[in-house]
């Protein structure tokens, strides 16, 4: 049965509420379902908690929800590259439960597996460990970390097929797969969807059993911290050399 839909918007508003937990997929700004983002600020919803590895940048990605005071808590291994979400953390408004992110990654894989719990070394004797129980193995201290199970989840893919097989391309896969296991209703965007078949089972990243509802990825990609330098061997352009007045 085909999960495309083209009113994903309609369908996505009628499942968000007030008090949620939303996992999200994305890094910075690589991979994120900047559509369903959008959906989600223009519904209003508030005191949503966010499992994601950081609330992107000021007025892009998640940074859309918290300029509209509709997050209260956020699951996050990273929050640098976002002023107003340190200075809503440093003032109080913004609860923050820092996780490792490899943990972070964990946390939702075994949720969506059916774990409740797992038990890992990292954040051991730091704050992370705080309040959690702990226990030894072969000689090693290791915290109790719990699942992630998501009211829902929203992701991005490159390329997906009627019935929701995924395929995420290169660093845009991060944390997709695993936000996209871990949520009772997953929405997923996408920037191709092919046809049934449209897809190689080797290609496959999330198997359409996690996804509900599919669409059309409309929104441009933003790149959050643009670096260029010339190659090695190019050699100066004429725009490049610098320009000289002729003196009579």
């Amino acid at each position: 049965m085909s999960k495309v839909t083209e009113d994903a918007a309609d369908q996505l508003t009628a499942v968000l509420r007030n008090g949620m937990t939303i996992a999200v997929g994305g890094f910075g700004l690589s991979g994120i379902p900047t559509d369903l983002i959008t959906v989600v600020r223009d519904s209003g919803v508030k005191d949503l908690t966010i499992a994601s590895n950081n609330l992107g940048v000021d007025g892009k990605g998640l940074g859309l929800l918290l300029e509209n005071g509709q997050i209260a808590k956020v699951l996050s291994s990273y929050v640098g590259e976002n002023k107003l979400f340190m200075q809503q953390y440093i003032d109080g408004q913004l609860e923050v439960e820092f996780v490792p992110q490899g943990t972070l990654a964990e946390r939702m894989r075994a949720g969506g597996s059916g774990i409740p719990a797992f038990f890992t070394p990292t954040g051991y004797g730091t704050p992370i460990a705080e309040g959690k129980p702990t226990a030894e193995f072969d000689g090693r201290h290791h915290v109790l970390e719990r699942a992630i199970n998501a009211d829902l989840a929203l992701v991005h893919a490159h390329t997906a097929d009627h019935y929701g097989n995924l395929r995420y391309r290169l660093t845009a896969r991060n944390f997709n797969p695993m936000a996209a296991m871990c949520g009772r209703v997953t929405f997923a965007e996408a920037e191709h969807i092919v046809e049934p078949g449209g897809l190689h089972p080797d290609d496959v990243h999330t198997p359409g059993v996690f996804v509900h509802h599919l669409m059309q990825a409309t929104a441009v990609k933003d790149i959050e911290q643009r670096t260029v330098r010339p190659r090695p061997d190019e050699q100066p352009r004429p725009t490049d050399q610098p320009e000289t007045e002729e003196v009579a």
